[in-house]
């Protein structure tokens, strides 16, 4: 099976106002993330866009709809092309989530929570392993954002995902704005969560921003449309400190500045990254 492999760098959500200056760009270490949904087509624009810049820059795919923890199976044709479209783009990664979003033929526009327990892990298990084996090739599975307290836990987050991946062999993506939103809306520890995942299944890492709900105080909601907090920073220095330099991508879906200014966002995880490279090589 193909394990996912990207030279170690910050990158940035591909949006399409921004293919130009993309394509262009020559800064060091550059990557870009899409959501294959977007580009999952036999051609047009758009998809000759991403080819475009895929033959400059490293291009991951982050999926937001295969419904993995779900009672039903991935869609097969979805999966068909998704497959091709890796096949036609080569990404360095393709990640998705734990969360569900379709069941019985009905599709819901969000990342829905799922019960930590021991179906909930042979479902993923089997869906897991039907993607990877569809792709030929490893995913890698993102930790999701909490708003509300689930007692049919029987596992906690970090441990569940270590199960996961002993199981499918999958990599983990972890969105350390995630664990901090979480963090703050269910309490707790941030700094814990992080420590017990494991290191070396850690193929990805997101960092984005995050807003405040009006209508309820001190609940927060990972909107993707701000500038990544000081709490999310020193989250990810800590994270990469203990595991080690990895693929960064700033993640960034609303209120969406210009190009130029999400590079400079990006320019600080590069800089993280280009500093514990060199302690290590000392």
């Amino acid at each position: 099976m193909k394990a996912p492999s990207v030279d170690t760098g910050a990158g940035l959500g591909l949006k399409p106002r921004h293919f130009d200056l993309a394509l262009a760009s020559d800064a060091p270490g550059l990557w870009f993330e899409v959501h294959p949904e977007n580009y999952m087509m036999d051609g047009g624009p758009r998809l000759a866009w991403l080819e475009a810049v895929r033959s400059r820059h490293p291009v991951a795919l982050h999926g937001v709809s295969l419904s993995l923890a779900g009672p039903d199976a991935p869609d097969p044709q979805h999966l068909r092309r998704l497959a091709a479209l890796a096949q036609r783009i080569e990404p360095v990664l393709v990640s998705e989530h734990l969360a569900w979003s379709r069941a019985d033929g009905r599709y819901f526009p969000d990342l829905l929570p799922v019960p930590r327990n021991s179906t909930s892990l042979q479902r993923l298990v089997s869906h897991i392993t039907q993607t990877q084996d569809t792709l030929k090739r490893r995913i890698v599975l993102e930790n999701p954002s909490h708003y509300l307290h689930m007692d049919a836990h029987a596992w906690s987050e970090p441990e569940f995902l270590a199960e996961l991946v002993r199981r499918t062999g999958c990599g983990l993506l972890v969105d350390v704005n995630n664990v901090h939103v979480s963090a703050a809306n269910i309490g707790i520890d941030p700094v814990a969560y992080l420590a017990q995942l494991p290191g070396a299944a850690i193929e990805e890492i997101h960092l984005a921003g995050h807003s405040s709900d009006q209508s309820l105080p001190g609940l927060l909601v990972d909107s993707h449309d701000a500038a990544i907090a000081p709490e999310v920073w020193q989250l990810y220095r800590a994270l990469v400190e203990r595991i080690g330099p990895r693929p960064t991508l700033i993640e960034r879906d609303g209120n969406i500045p210009e190009f130029e200014v999400l590079l400079a966002e990006r320019q600080i995880a590069q800089q993280v990254l280009d500093v514990l490279s060199q302690e290590q090589a000392a």
